[in-house]
């Protein structure tokens, strides 16, 4: 007897939902059958473009379709109202990062889908580059050692258009933070995926090129629970991105480092130090330029965005956790707003994913 296909509702019809529309539509046993967008003409315009039956303007009207699973391309602060709502009728959901702006709303998402007993899914596709696969991999396995040291680079150019395209970018109350929140969170995730729980964050934030409420640039330390160190630096007030880099050093004395440049593609760049050589590759893609343009690099982020949906899928048949869980995304959001708490107190921060960022002594 043959599995039912899964039904998909994609809520939010912005740049980001080409992504999951695609990926959805490259993984079998899935099939997008709605779309929802507040503006009914974007919605209309996505479903035609995209060969889906219907289009709506609510995720009421989406849930009561009948759908198994809701993915949630909408702006920052409104991902919660979507993953409730989907979580009290019993939906999947898989949400783009950040999972939320503050920490409460998040563990309010986490415990509302555990309730429910659905899972919960976010995106941090670059988890999925087979570098990044491949460095966690030697660290579970212990031929690195334990890992001791950390660096997380993220240098970045963005236009002023960038954040003048949409009302929402660039303000605390819509967007959340900066280049730690929309670009960085996605280099943290994989600091993290790597060297644990953090435990105390001292850092400083700073805007120096854009006309915005909120960071262009900042920098971290991180201490985490091994006694492990890492350092964060990030900025899109590059004018040329010299695009992102996670270097992790092991007790072996290994040093394991993947490079994304130009943005996009996907850690093909591999650093390895090791026994006094330095090997390394860079393998780069033709088609993108250092400063490319949104839709550009979104685009060439879909196969990893296909790979986590193709995962989150399997997780729905086989009733097993995804890859990236919510309690995963809470862990790196909750570094980078003890960033931001500790640029404004000017003391070290302990991040919390079960509490408030508690200011140290």
């Amino acid at each position: 007897m043959s599995t039912p296909v899964l039904k998909v509702g994609v809520v939010g019809c912005g740049a980001i939902s080409r992504n999951h529309l695609e990926a959805f539509a490259a993984v079998a046993g899935a099939e997008v059958t709605v779309v929802c967008d507040i503006d009914p003409d974007r919605a209309h315009r996505t479903a035609t473009q995209y060969g889906i039956a219907r289009a709506v303007t609510t995720v009421d009207e989406v849930l009561a379709s009948g759908v198994d699973i809701i993915s949630v391309c909408t702006p920052h602060p409104t991902h919660e109202e979507v993953v409730l709502a989907a979580a009290a009728a019993g939906v999947h959901v898989l949400c783009e990062k950040p999972v939320a702006i503050d920490l409460d709303s998040a563990r309010r998402m986490t415990s509302a889908c555990h309730t429910a007993g659905v899972h919960l899914g976010v995106l941090f596709q670059r988890r999925f580059w087979p570098a990044a696969q491949e460095m966690k991999a030697e660290f579970v396995q212990g031929r690195l050692g334990e890992p001791i040291l950390g660096q997380c680079t993220v240098l970045l150019h963005r236009d002023p258009t960038y954040y003048s395209a949409t009302p929402w970018r660039g303000t605390w109350d819509n967007d959340g933070g900066g280049v730690l929140m929309t670009q960085a969170i996605h280099y943290i995730d994989l600091l993290v995926w790597m060297l644990g729980d953090p435990v105390e964050v001292s850092g400083k934030i700073a805007t120096f090129t854009h006309d915005i409420e909120v960071e262009d640039t900042a920098v971290a330390t991180v201490t985490f629970a091994s006694g492990a160190l890492a350092t964060i630096t990030a900025t899109t007030a590059a004018d040329t991105a010299l695009g992102a880099r996670v270097q992790v050093t092991g007790s072996s004395g290994t040093t394991r480092a993947i490079l994304e440049y130009p943005e996009g593609t996907d850690g093909r760049a591999v650093l390895r130090a090791e026994g006094g050589a330095v090997t390394t590759t860079a393998d780069y893609p033709d088609g993108l330029e250092a400063n490319a343009d949104l839709r550009t690099i979104n685009g060439a982020l879909i196969p990893h965005h296909t790979a986590q949906v193709a995962d989150f899928v399997d997780a729905v048949r086989e009733g097993r956790e995804p890859a990236v869980t919510g309690h995963d995304a809470t862990r790196s959001l909750a570094v980078l707003l003890a960033v931001y708490e500790s640029s404004r107190t000017g003391v070290p921060v302990r991040p919390a994913t079960d509490a408030a960022p508690e200011v140290t002594a």
